[in-house]
């Protein structure tokens, strides 16, 4: 957990953000921005509504996934290992993998897609360069530095905000879509709808903010169980803010994505994203000839931060289930080699995925559908133990939690059986 550092009130602030701000900068990966533009391209502003929707349930269940580490010492696969048994422990983990797999496969190719459209270097050879780099830097290097370096290339997002005043939205439309949700019961909606909801409430965001605030006692010298065990008022403090900060700059983010996209090209016609060079368009009326590197740029930093975020947490689920004492990404692969086995082999069958012949971009809004359906009986597990006073003790869910991380179930469960239906 983050140790609160004595400084004045906004540098203090800052420098105590850590794991769920780059919790949050990690969700907003190539398949967040891919489902976003997809969403702003095809439905205009009828999607800002989920921004306002899906902040407070995600931020519920990533605040319940950061007090479950700090509470008990232990990450998400291990708290469930320790409550349940294997028959629920080993399927959560499959649901972990799958999702992880699937995403690690379009994030690559999206950034490989994109580095085509600037270079002309065809995507295949891109592909296994962008895995190799990445792998590289997680076994030789460490995720810190990585996020430390790489994070700033996120704030190329911000891109959009600049683009969406630009590019002089209907703003009548843009109040309307906020603050009055529409729904359409149609396949497509639907999809686009399960999208965003698992791109923004992902499966590997849960081990990955339990897994980190355990690194971070690890980082003060707690390397047992017993020591990180429990956490004082001021720290469970400090997390919050970390994770709501977090939590809300992603949703920011999106929500100018969406009304970007919605402003530039639904408004112009382009409703059918095949393209990471019609996806940049959006960005035109800012950056002009250069939004096609603007768009790299932005793609290539969240799939930095995104796709370690997805090895790593698989790494950590499988890790924390088995039982593999002390395997993490703060250790060297020579004294946790099966760890980073994991995420090697995370990142090979990704790859594999890419040589499918699949569409990009196709590929990571639909790798945002498959975490919108395999989410929710994670966030279940997740209500069910950080709401058990046998695990959480007397830092267990309030009401006011516990509600939200139900109702976050019940919608994205909904969502996810309305697509089937349609």
């Amino acid at each position: 957990m983050a140790q609160p550092k004595q400084r004045g009130v906004v540098p203090r602030f800052f420098a105590n953000l850590g794991p769920g701000l780059v919790t949050g900068a990690a969700d907003d990966d190539p398949s967040g921005i891919s489902t976003y533009s997809v969403a702003g391209a095809v439905f205009g502003y009828s999607f800002l509504w989920t921004a306002l929707v899906s902040f407070p349930l995600m931020a519920a269940v990533q605040l319940m996934c950061a007090r479950l580490g700090m509470v008990t010492g232990r990450g998400l696969g291990g708290a469930i290992r320790l409550r349940y048994p294997r028959w629920v422990l080993w399927p959560a983990c499959l649901l972990l993998i799958v999702a992880n797999v699937f995403n690690i496969g379009a994030d690559l190719g999206g950034m490989a897609d994109a580095l085509r459209m600037v270079t002309g270097i065809p995507s295949y050879y891109w592909t296994p360069l962008l895995a190799l780099l990445i792998t590289g830097l997680l076994i030789w290097t460490s995720y810190s530095l990585i996020a430390r370096v790489f994070k700033w290339l996120t704030l190329v997002l911000f891109a959009y905000v600049i683009t969406a005043f630009l590019a002089r939205p209907d703003w009548g439309a843009v109040l309307h879509g906020t603050f009055l949700p529409h729904v359409e019961w149609t396949r497509s909606y639907m999809a686009v709808l399960v999208g965003i909801l698992g791109t923004t409430i992902s499966p590997y965001l849960f081990f990955w903010q339990a897994s980190q605030e355990v690194e971070e006692d690890r980082k003060h010298g707690k390397t047992t169980v017993a020591q990180r065990r429990g956490s004082t008022n001021l720290e469970l403090s400090v997390a919050r803010a970390d994770v709501v900060t977090g939590m809300f700059f992603s949703n920011l983010i999106m929500f100018f994505i969406i009304l970007t996209t919605a402003a530039t090209l639904h408004a112009h016609g382009v409703r059918n994203i095949e393209t990471a060079k019609q996806a940049s368009e959006a960005l035109r009326p800012l950056a002009g000839q250069g939004a096609y590197w603007l768009f790299t740029l932005g793609l290539i930093g969240t799939g930095m931060l995104g796709v370690p975020v997805l090895a790593g947490s698989c790494a950590y689920g499988i890790a924390e289930a088995a039982s593999w004492r002390g395997d993490s990404l703060s250790r060297t692969p020579l004294r946790a080699a099966p760890f980073y086995l994991v995420i090697a082999g995370a990142m090979v069958v990704g790859l594999a995925l890419d040589f499918a012949g699949l569409n990009a971009v196709k590929m990571l809004f639909w790798s945002a559908v498959v975490n919108g359906v395999l989410a929710p009986p994670l966030v279940v597990l997740v209500v069910l133990l950080t709401s058990d006073k046998k695990v959480m003790g007397t830092r267990a869910n309030g009401r006011g939690a516990k509600a939200l991380g139900w109702i976050c179930a019940a919608v994205m469960s909904a969502a996810a059986l309305a697509l089937l239906v349609t």
